[in-house]
C-alpha cells in the first residue's frame, strides 16, 4: 500500500515545517509550495490533501480552492487567523471541506488530517476487497448511490459531489423520513464535536448539495427541511 500523499500550501516557512515534520512523523509523503501559484503546480493525482492557507500574498488560499476544484475532488484543509463564522462559509463556499483557526494543535491538526483522508479513501473506493465494491448501489426516488464509495446517479445521470456531500446523501437516504438534526449530521459526518456554530457548516454543505441533486433547489424535492428541527430524505410516493 503506498503512503498518502499531504500537499501543505503555507507562506509562513514556521507553520510549514512544524506541519511537514509533524505529518512525516505518521509515515505521510509531504509536499510543500509557499503560495498559491506553485501549490497549483505541485498538485497531482496522486494528492490525498491539501493543507491550505487562507492569507497569503499574490494568490489567495480561496483563490486556490476554486482553481484546484476544476481539476480535482482532493479534499481541502483550511488553516487561517480567522476565525469568524462568515469566513468560515466564505472557505466552504470556496470548495474547502474543512476549516482549522490559528493557533491550532498538532493533536487537533492530525485529527482533522485523519478524519479527511479516512473519508476520502472510501469516496475514492480505496483500500476494499474487490467483492465489496461491486453493485452495492440504494436506489430511492430516481436517486442511484453506491454505499461504498462515491457515485451518486440523478435520473441516470452522474453528479459529482463531494466526500462530505456524499455521506450526507448517504447517510439520508439510508433512513429515509428520519429527520437529522444539524447535530446528528455533523457528529454522524464529520465525526467531530458538535458546536452551535456548526450549524452553518451543515447548512452550507445541504445547499450545494440541493444545487447538484435537485432540479429546482429552492424547492427541494429530496432533501427537505424540516423548520425548527433539521432535515430529511423524503422518497418520492408519486
Amino acid at each position: 500500500m503506498s503512503k498518502e500523499c499531504v500537499l501543505i500550501v503555507e507562506d509562513d516557512v514556521d507553520i510549514r515545517e512544524g506541519v511537514r515534520i509533524l505529518l512525516e512523523s505518521e509515515d505521510y509523503v509531504v509536499e510543500e509550495a509557499e503560495n498559491g501559484k506553485q501549490g497549483l503546480e505541485l498538485l497531482k493525482e496522486e494528492t490525498d490533501l491539501v493543507i491550505l492557507d487562507v492569507m497569503m500574498p499574490g494568490m489567495s488560499g480561496l483563490r486556490t480552492c476554486e482553481e484546484i476544484r476544476k481539476v480535482s475532488n482532493v479534499p481541502v484543509l483550511f488553516l487561517t487567523a480567522k476565525a469568524q463564522e462568515s469566513d468560515k462559509l466564505i472557505g466552504l463556499m470556496a470548495g474547502g471541506d474543512d476549516y482549522l483557526p490559528k493557533p491550532f494543535s498538532y493533536a487537533e491538526l492530525l485529527g482533522r488530517v485523519k478524519a479527511l483522508l479516512r473519508r476520502y479513501n472510501i469516496y475514492m473506493g480505496r483500500n476494499l476487497p474487490q467483492s465489496e465494491s461491486r453493485e452495492m448501489y440504494l436506489e430511492k426516488s430516481g436517486i442511484r448511490i453506491h454505499e461504498t464509495f462515491n457515485e451518486v446517479f440523478v435520473n441516470g445521470v452522474e453528479k459529482e459531489v463531494s466526500d462530505i456531500e456524499y455521506h450526507i446523501l448517504l447517510l439520508m437516504m439510508q433512513h429515509p423520513g428520519k429527520i437529522f438534526s444539524a447535530q446528528n449530521l455533523y457528529e454522524s459526518v464529520w465525526e467531530e464535536p458538535y458546536f452551535y456554530s456548526c450549524n452553518a457548516t451543515v447548512m452550507v454543505h445541504i445547499r450545494k448539495l440541493r444545487v447538484k441533486i435537485e432540479k429546482d433547489p429552492q424547492n427541494p424535492r429530496y432533501i427537505r427541511t424540516v423548520w425548527g428541527k433539521g432535515y430529511k430524505f423524503e422518497p418520492d410516493t408519486k
